[in-house]
C-alpha cells in the first residue's frame, strides 16, 4: 500500500473517530435531558425520517404513551412536549446511521481500488461489525427502560458507552499507525518501561470513565453534592451495604459515587507522577508536548467533575465533563502510541 493511500485511509478513520466522539457526547445529552426513552420502537433500516405531519406525530406519541416513562413520569405531557424530548433521541440515532455510511462508502471505494493492504482489511471489517453491534447494544439498553421501570439499566448503559469507546480507540489506534507509518520509537528502546506505564495509565483513565457510566446510570451525581466529604464523612456511612458486597460497586448510589471519586483522585495523582517523571527524560519535543497536555487535561477534568457535583449536575457542565473524559482518554492513547511507535 502506497504511503499516500495510507494517509488517506488514516484521515478517513480520524473523521470517523471524530463522529463517534460526537455520538458519545450526543448520547450523554440524551441521558441528561431525559430524551433516551422517547422512541419506543427501533427501525434500523427504515428509521431515517422523523414524523412528517401531525397525524404521524400523534401515532408516534401514542406509542410513547404506552411506555412506563410516560405513565410514571410524563403522564401530563402533550404531543408538543413530546417533540421536545423526541428530537434529541432521533438525532442520536440518525447520527449513528450516518456514521455507518461515512464508514461503509469510503471503505468500499478503497477496497475496489485495491488501496487497502491485506493485513488492514480484517481490521476495517471488524470495525464495521463493531459499529453494527453498537446499534444493537443501544436498542438493548433502551429496551431495559421500556418494561416496568422507566430507567435504563446502568449495566447496559455502561456497556453501550464502553463499546463506543472501544470502537473509537480501535479506529484511532489503527489510524495513528497508518498516518505515522509506525515503527518502534527511540523512546520505547531507551525507556522500555515508559510504554508499560503509559498503557497502564490509559487503562486507568478508561476504567474511571466507565465508572462514570454507572454514576450516570444510577443518577448518583444528584446525591452527596459536597466535596471532598460525602455527608460529612470521608467514606459515606453504609458504604458497600449490599449482599454480596460486590453488587454495591454497581448498584448502590453512595458506593458508586465514592468509587468514581476515588478512581478520579488515583488517576489525577498517577498522571501527575508520571508526567513529572517523564518530562525529566530525554524524549522528543512532540512527546513532551503531549505529556504536558495530559497533565493540564487531567487537572481540568477533575475540576469539571467537582463543579458538576457541587452544582448538582447542570446539563451543560455535565456534558462538558463527559467530553473532557473522552479528551483525556484520547490524549493518553495518542501519547502511548507515540511512545511505543
Amino acid at each position: 500500500m502506497e504511503a499516500s493511500h495510507q494517509k488517506q485511509i488514516a484521515v478517513w478513520l480520524f473523521i470517523c473517530c471524530f463522529m463517534v466522539a460526537g455520538m458519545v457526547v450526543i448520547g450523554g445529552l440524551t441521558r441528561l435531558t431525559g430524551s433516551g426513552l422517547s422512541m419506543v420502537t427501533w427501525s434500523p433500516i427504515l428509521g431515517w425520517f422523523p414524523p412528517m405531519n401531525q397525524e404521524e406525530w400523534l401515532t408516534v406519541f401514542s406509542h410513547y404513551q404506552k411506555s412506563p416513562e410516560f405513565m410514571a413520569v410524563n403522564f401530563d405531557m402533550d404531543v408538543e412536549g413530546f417533540k421536545g424530548i423526541f428530537w434529541l433521541e432521533f438525532i442520536h440515532r440518525l447520527f449513528g446511521r450516518t456514521i455507518g455510511l461515512v464508514f461503509l462508502f469510503p471503505f468500499l471505494y478503497f477496497l475496489f481500488r485495491k488501496q487497502i493492504a491485506s493485513n488492514l482489511k480484517p481490521k476495517l471489517v471488524f470495525m464495521f461489525i463493531l459499529g453494527g453491534l453498537q446499534g444493537g447494544m443501544g436498542w438493548y439498553m433502551v429496551k431495559s427502560g421500556l418494561i416496568d421501570d422507566p430507567r435504563v439499566s446502568q449495566y447496559r448503559l455502561t456497556a453501550h458507552l464502553g463499546l463506543a469507546i472501544l470502537i473509537y480507540a480501535y479506529m484511532l489506534w489503527v489510524g495513528l499507525g497508518l498516518y505515522n507509518n509506525s515503527k518502534n520509537s527511540s523512546a520505547s528502546y531507551k525507556y522500555p518501561g515508559l510504554s508499560i506505564v503509559s498503557t497502564s495509565l490509559t487503562y486507568l483513565i478508561l476504567i474511571t470513565l466507565l465508572s462514570g457510566g454507572f454514576v450516570a446510570g444510577l443518577d448518583a451525581g444528584l446525591t452527596y453534592n459536597t466535596f471532598p466529604l460525602m455527608d460529612g464523612e470521608w467514606i459515606p456511612e453504609g458504604y458497600m451495604p449490599m449482599e454480596p458486597a460486590i453488587l454495591s460497586m454497581f448498584e448502590d448510589v453512595a458506593t458508586v459515587q465514592w468509587n468514581h471519586r476515588l478512581l478520579a483522585m488515583i488517576t489525577l495523582l498517577s498522571v501527575i507522577g508520571f508526567g513529572f517523571y517523564a518530562l525529566k527524560l530525554e524524549l522528543s519535543n512532540n512527546i513532551k508536548i503531549i505529556i504536558k497536555l495530559l497533565l493540564a487535561m487531567v487537572v481540568v477534568q477533575v475540576l469539571l467533575g467537582i463543579f458538576t457535583l457541587l452544582l448538582t449536575v447542570p446539563i451543560a457542565l455535565a456534558s462538558i465533563h463527559q467530553t473532557g473524559a473522552l479528551v483525556l482518554f484520547t490524549i493518553s492513547l495518542v501519547l502511548t502510541h507515540r511512545i511505543k511507535y
